[in-house]
Order: C-alpha cells, then sequence, then structure tokens
C-alpha cells in the first residue's frame, strides 16, 4: 500500500487530514524514585508549586504563570523507568531571562547536577542539567 492510500486515523488521505488544534506541549509525565525529593528539586530549582495530588504516589506541579504541567510519579512497580528517558534526550524549561544561565546553573548544582554548557550558536547559551533521578533538562 501506497503513502497515498494509507488512512490516517479515520480524517482522510495523508496529505489530506485535518491539523489537531493543540494549545501545545502542556506536560510531561515523569517516573521518580522519590517522590519527596523531586518535588523539592522542582519546587526550589525551578519555582514550580503544587498544584494538586492523585493518591499517594503522583503529584502535579506548575510553573507560575505558565500553562505546563510537571507530573511526578513514585509508583514502586515502575520504579526503574525512573530516569530512563525511552528515546527523549531532554526536555527544557526557558528562562525569563537568558543572562541568568549563571545563576541558575548554581541553583541546579545545589540540588542536582551540571552536566555540560556551551554555546548552540553565537550568543545562543545552554546548560544542560540533570534532576535527582537523571532526567536531563535543558536551561
Amino acid at each position: 500500500m501506497d503513502h497515498e492510500s494509507v488512512i490516517w486515523a479515520g480524517l482522510g488521505r495523508l496529505g489530506e487530514f485535518a491539523v489537531i488544534k493543540t494549545q501545545g506541549l502542556t506536560h510531561i509525565h515523569l517516573m521518580v524514585r522519590s517522590l519527596d525529593r523531586s518535588l523539592r528539586f522542582y519546587q526550589e530549582v525551578f519555582g514550580m508549586k503544587e498544584c494538586f495530588r492523585e493518591g499517594a504516589t503522583m503529584v502535579f506541579l506548575n510553573t507560575p504563570g505558565s500553562h505546563d504541567t510537571i507530573t511526578l510519579n513514585e509508583d514502586a512497580e515502575m520504579s526503574e523507568l525512573a530516569g530512563k528517558s525511552a528515546g527523549i534526550a531532554h526536555f527544557g524549561f526557558g528562562l525569563a531571562n537568558p543572562s541568568d544561565l549563571d545563576a541558575a546553573i548554581v541553583q541546579v548544582e545545589r540540588a542536582g547536577k551540571l552536566l555540560r554548557r556551551g554555546d548552540h550558536a553565537p550568543g545562543v547559551r545552554y546548560a544542560y542539567v540533570a534532576d535527582p533521578d537523571g532526567y536531563v533538562i535543558e536551561l
């Protein structure tokens, strides 16, 4: 069957399907080894606020003034997945002021780990840091 005859999600032929309108990426769900340790990291380093909890092992956090959510899940049956990315290299936080990168790195190093830093292009600085479970975060 060629690409032109493949039906995608019942919306028509490829190239003819309706685009799903979204508000952009809204959340990421992370398996963690210690809910308390991870909660403390994201609150202290990124100023995230707890929105609500689902049971005793899952908490939903939000960056004040944004529509993002990070879900932290300490599920004992899935703890071996904590810190593993399953093909996702990293996720990122955009700094409100890019010139604050050095201060942000200092803050992360108190609770996490700096992996590397550099320039994507002249004047476009970055840092890759790790949270307590080893998830890689780009600043």
